[in-house]
């Protein structure tokens, strides 16, 4: 069994070496501490969430707050390439909340909200604020959740104008639709830069939402035989494209 993993700030692990120990406090602490009740002796992993990591072993339980851990190794996730951009539609209740987790666990490298024309669940307010907030706990709880040192950054709610400059800049950028000429399967792919994905809404892209993406550089390209929720279509275009790109090779 794989250590659990632990978030800690960039700056505790920064320029620790084998040998040394790091306080782990905080929420954190006690989660290792009072939840997981973890022992001296048994192996534990922190990471800062941005690439950075040491694996090691309690040396010291303080109480339910806190414990102390003997570094054992350093490792560092370097940024990855090409990096999977999916830009998600806001999805009805708590669907958004899984398409996070399970793009996270798959290795998707940020996610991008989306208020398309057609979505039925809109960010307004502090109710878009809470619901931001769900989402990128939710892609810091899967990450540690899957082992990963680099997890994946949620962006800040963007309309379809806002979209544009991101699809135009990207090095491949597509709108997963069914109605798609070519597949996603055998679209040319880049080996450096960011491959963006939209993922509509459950009502579907509009049509003016479509020429917008096109006129920026994204063409519609269909996933499969099958038409995906929305909540799902990320994952599944995202494990593609890692497959695809030797990520997972």
């Amino acid at each position: 069994m794989t250590a659990p993993v632990f978030v800690v700030e960039s700056a505790v692990l920064a320029g620790v070496v084998p040998g040394a120990v790091v306080r782990l406090d905080g929420p954190e602490g006690r989660h290792a501490a009072a939840v997981k009740r973890l022992e001296a002796g048994e192996a534990i992993t922190l990471a800062d969430g941005c690439g950075l990591g040491v694996d090691g072993t309690v040396a010291a339980v303080h109480g339910k707050d806190a414990l102390d851990v003997t570094v054992g190794t350093v490792r560092t996730e370097p940024e990855p390439g090409p990096r999977i951009v999916v830009v998600q539609a806001l999805p009805k209740g708590d669907r958004g909340e899984l398409a996070v987790e399970t793009m996270t666990e798959v290795g998707v490298d940020a996610v991008i909200p989306w208020a398309a024309s057609r979505c039925i669940t809109q960010w307004k307010g502090d109710r878009g604020a809470k619901a931001l907030a769900k989402w990128r706990a939710t892609a810091r709880e899967a990450g540690k959740q899957s082992r990963r040192l680099r997890f994946p950054e949620v962006r800040d709610l963007m309309t379809t104008r806002q979209l544009a400059p991101v699809l135009a800049a990207a090095a491949f950028a597509a709108v997963l639709h069914e109605d798609g000429a070519e597949p996603l399967a055998a679209a040319g792919l880049p080996a450096e830069g960011d491959i963006v994905l939209v993922v509509g809404p459950e009502g579907g892209v509009s049509p003016d939402e479509l020429a917008a993406f096109a006129e920026a550089g994204a063409a519609p390209y269909r996933l499969g035989p099958s038409v995906l929720r929305t909540s799902t279509a990320g994952v599944a275009a995202g494990a593609l494209l890692l497959g695809r790109t030797g990520r997972w090779s």
